[in-house]
């Protein structure tokens, strides 16, 4: 069971952080799965996806997985992030799936898959830890 759904998740997005780019596309116990419609804007020379793009999106989707768990929570924030880049990625669209390892009070751990769509190889591998505050209003 989920205590926000992806319609919910999205319009929180879009309005506690209006310059997101991605789009929320399923939610489920302590899973979340991301698309980012890659542009111009996201690519580095050499016409592959930038490096901040993807650290951006397997944050962002981590952080849906944590609110998708535990609500709307505004001040949950990341504390640790990890990125190996482990292939080149192709400029289409980027998908992130995140899987939380432990969700606890107070901290959040989980690692997310960055994948090009169409590809069964992830392009990236991400740990994240977040904190996720006492009092857990809705920001």
């Amino acid at each position: 069971m989920v205590a926000m759904t992806v319609d919910e998740l999205q319009a929180f997005l879009d309005a506690h952080f209006p310059h997101h780019t991605g789009k929320v596309e399923s939610v489920g116990r302590h899973t979340a799965r991301m698309r980012l419609p890659v542009g111009d804007e996201h690519l580095r020379p050499g016409g592959t996806v930038s490096g901040p793009t993807m650290m951006a999106l397997a944050d962002s989707c981590m952080y849906v997985a944590i609110l998708g768990q535990i609500g709307p929570v505004a001040l949950a924030v990341t504390t640790n992030l990890n990125i190996n880049f482990l292939r080149r990625p192709e400029p289409r669209d980027m998908i992130a799936e995140t899987r939380l390892l432990k969700l606890g009070k107070r901290l959040a751990v989980g690692e997310v898959g960055l994948y090009s769509e169409g590809d069964e190889e992830p392009v990236a591998h991400v740990t994240a830890t977040y904190s996720i505050p006492p009092d857990r209003g809705d920001g």
